[in-house]
């Protein structure tokens, strides 16, 4: 597909949001030869008008046959279901270490998520207090075009389980980051919380833990988690907040 870059990068980059089988339902309509106007509003999802018309102005740019454009993208799908069908568990500890069982840290790997970060980076916390190796990876991560999104419990919305300043304010430091919470008038049981903790990268990338995004979280206290790298879960993930953020349930902050 050399000779066609551009549909090439929009094909990459539809695939990695919207995943394999929303791909080949965009490469469907292309091949059946839907009108252009007809295909963005074929798959009612967040993004997918988006990178259908991104995908539709490559093809029209480059001068793709339909079924030349529909086949590759088929093959994409197909590669990218294959290569996501691929998963890898590790388990992630904060605290004190076992010198006789290799395990690895939530400090480290956390970083290290944010820095595998490419297109978009989604954070979750409940508490969280400025971390200066992760304020810097997320700094780092804007700088190179990452879409940061981090959402965050409130004072409001926690009571009296937290005190001193707002979590939001850990991350203002960092231009560019966008910063949500889930209001409290929106949740509809008393004493409901934003309690989730998890990073996720490019829907690739899914680290979920007990930690908080503090110094106590990621590296003092005795905290657990998963990193999954590969399979459904990233993708799902992100999925789930972009439909909160969607539909109102989130709102922004900044």
């Amino acid at each position: 597909m050399n000779g066609y870059p551009r549909l090439a990068r929009a094909a990459a980059e539809a695939v990695a949001q919207l995943g394999p089988s929303r791909l080949r339902t965009l490469a469907e309509r292309i091949g059946a030869g839907w009108p252009r106007a007809a295909i963005p509003g074929a798959v009612p999802v967040p993004g997918f008008a988006e990178h259908a018309t991104a995908i539709l102005d490559a093809r029209d740019a480059e001068s793709v046959p339909d079924l030349v454009a529909a086949t590759y993208l088929v093959g994409v799908a197909d590669g990218h279901a294959q290569h996501a069908g691929t998963t890898r568990a590790d388990v992630v500890w904060s605290g004190p270490s076992s010198h006789g069982v290799p395990v690895r840290a939530t400090a480290q790997v956390l970083v290290d998520v944010v820095a595998e970060a490419t297109r978009e980076l989604l954070l979750m916390t409940y508490s969280a207090k400025p971390y200066p190796p992760l304020l810097e990876a997320l700094a780092a991560a804007v700088r190179r075009g990452v879409t940061v999104a981090a959402v965050v419990e409130t004072l409001q919305g926690a009571g009296s389980a937290l005190s001193g300043s707002e979590p939001a304010t850990a991350f203002t430091s960092v231009p560019g980051i966008e910063l949500w919470h889930w209001p409290a008038a929106r949740r509809t049981t008393p004493g409901s919380k934003m309690h989730a903790k998890l990073a996720v990268a490019d829907r690739r990338i899914l680290l979920v833990s007990s930690a908080n995004l503090t110094q106590s979280g990621v590296s003092r206290n005795i905290e657990a988690g998963l990193l999954i790298t590969g399979g459904t879960a990233p993708q799902r993930a992100a999925e789930h907040i972009a439909e909160l953020r969607a539909h109102g349930v989130l709102e922004r902050l900044r």
